[in-house]
């Protein structure tokens, strides 16, 4: 009776166990057959394609035998990144008369066979550069009939496989930012359909196909802020001594010549040596016979010339400018004719004289005085038709052109600048082989004048709004002028080969500028700025490649 009672016990147990184990798999198959995506609302699908229309977003879920999915007429504004990643067995997928304008960043992503991307006629007007990142299967490619205006660079990297893209019926604009593309087009093995450009006026209407990447010029340039200096200054000067460059500003509150030298280690401007005057206006430096010589032009107590000592490691004055022809100085220039050594000051007082100075191997004595009554506030040294000139600007008179005389060895008065009167300072510079100078005025219209052969005559104005400086700089290739302002932002013109003139280029943030310099170290470029009524800057010239942005 034992053993038949431990056999049915047995038995029982089994069947318990084998209906057990079947409900669980019955429960398994009918967790899972509830848990398989459905078609979305909206959406229509067959075993193997679904087409939704007139949706709000884009599902993120599809039945997983879904081959091929379209958006038709649908209301999103994005594609979001990550909108596919649980239909990773597609392999078409189509965008039609949409409404969404952007797509975002890997909204592609997890879709590792997919051939074929049709995004056609929406009003997409950006893309995310890494947009299709992933999609290394995609054969072809289609962005037609949209609002792009431009593509990111480098938005198909990766997609190696692509044989065919679509890009025709946009606004694309052939500008630096599209030259990547035109890059790419001449590297791809993928065939491109022919497209047309929107723009520029250059391109506008050519063929993106038949454009090579040397059509686009997108090297341009800007002056970055690169060292403030906590000093006032009124001029400033560069130059190259003992194959060192060092600059010198002139500080006219505390009455220095500030010189600075580079630090190549720390890359910065750093204090050299200074000389202590009163009211300094000045610091010219010239270099005669390897001797360096300093100007230092004065308010109050004299002009003086200072000699750089190399023994004794300090400048010491060797010279006092006569005081009676030299009041009131407002600028020096220095500069050879036929390797004779010489310096012009321009003076600014009502009994003062312009005075030429020549180097005799000892000292510098009074060679010329050109006029006086004048007030003469700027002089400016060129050759005109290689013949060596001065060009005076005065607060009493037009500008004065002298020329040199070479039987009198002095300077000749030769014409007057026409309808240029109140002219604060006169300086020059060269395009090619045609010469120009740019004339200040403090309030009124600056002007940008071409010598024609005879005369200068007008090329161009700039309103002037308490200028004190219209300053010529050429860096390189590059050629600029710098109007300061007393009032307002210092504004950077850059020379445009094909107008013929200056066109705005950058604003500067410069309290009451009244000089700038540029200074070439270690292959980088440097504008120096004084400022009479702030910091004194230094800016860097650095170079920008806009197919790059």
């Amino acid at each position: 009776l034992r053993g038949l009672r431990m056999g049915y016990g047995n038995k029982t147990l089994k069947e318990c166990t084998v209906l057990l184990c079947v409900a669980t798999i019955l429960l398994l198959a009918e967790s899972r057959r509830v848990k398989q995506p459905r078609c979305p609302a909206s959406c229509t699908c067959t075993k193997d394609n679904a087409l939704c229309e007139n949706i709000r977003s884009v599902p993120h879920s599809f039945p997983p035998d879904v081959f091929s999915l379209s958006f038709l007429k649908s209301g999103f504004t994005q594609i979001p990144g990550g909108s596919f990643l649980h239909s990773p067995a597609l392999h078409l997928l189509l965008f039609t008369a949409n409404t969404f304008d952007s797509i975002d960043e890997d909204a592609f992503l997890g879709l590792p066979h997919l051939e074929y991307l049709f995004i056609e006629n929406n009003k997409i007007a950006t893309i995310s550069q890494y947009a299709f990142r992933g999609l290394k299967a995609v054969i072809h490619l289609s962005l037609a009939y949209n609002n792009l205006g431009t593509l990111p660079k480098d938005v198909f990297k990766g997609m190696d496989a692509l044989v065919k893209v679509d890009l025709k019926g946009n606004n694309l604009e052939c500008d630096c930012k599209l030259k990547w593309l035109v890059e790419w087009m001449h590297t791809t093995n993928a065939m491109v359909d022919q497209i047309f450009c929107s723009g520029p006026p250059l391109f506008q209407g050519k063929l993106i196909n038949d454009l090579v990447p040397g059509s686009f010029d997108c090297i341009t340039a800007e002056f970055a802020s690169y060292q403030p200096l906590m000093f006032e200054s009124i001029s400033v000067e560069s130059f190259i001594f003992g194959m060192d460059t060092f600059v010198v500003f002139a500080q006219p509150f505390t009455g220095t010549c500030s010189f600075l030298e580079w630090d190549h280690v720390e890359t910065v401007f750093r204090t050299y040596d200074s000389i202590q005057s009163t009211s300094t206006v000045v610091c010219k430096p010239m270099v005669i016979d390897n001797q360096l010589f300093i100007f230092v032009a004065q308010l109050f107590g004299g002009s003086h010339i200072y000699k750089r000592d190399i023994s004794a490691n300090k400048f010491i004055k060797i010279q006092d400018i006569d005081i009676l022809k030299i009041r009131k100085p407002n600028d020096i220039e220095t500069f050879l004719i036929d390797g004779e050594s010489f310096f012009v000051i321009a003076d600014s007082s009502k009994a003062g004289y312009t005075t030429v100075y020549k180097w005799n191997g000892y000292g510098f004595y009074s060679h010329q005085s050109l006029h006086l009554w004048y007030r003469d506030t700027d002089v400016e040294y060129l050759e005109i038709s290689g013949k060596p000139h001065l060009i005076l600007a005065s607060s009493s008179q037009r500008p004065v052109i002298y020329q040199w005389s070479k039987s009198l060895k002095q300077f000749d008065r030769r014409t007057d600048i026409p309808e240029m009167e109140d002219v604060y300072a006169v300086k020059h510079f060269k395009v090619k082989s045609d010469l120009f100078i740019c004339l200040t005025r403090f309030i009124g219209d600056s002007k940008v004048m071409r010598w024609d052969g005879a005369m200068f005559k007008e090329v161009q104005t700039m309103p002037s709004r308490g200028s004190m400086v219209f300053q010529p700089v050429s860096i390189g290739n590059w050629q600029y002028a710098i109007l300061g302002s007393d009032y307002s932002l210092t504004q950077v013109y850059q020379w445009d080969l094909k107008r013929g003139q200056f066109v705005h280029f950058q604003d500067l943030n410069i309290q009451a500028p009244r000089a700038f310099s540029v200074v070439s170290i270690d292959n980088r470029e440097f504008l120096l700025a004084s400022s009479f009524r702030g910091k004194t800057q230094i800016y860097e010239h650095i170079m920008i490649d806009l197919s790059n942005n």
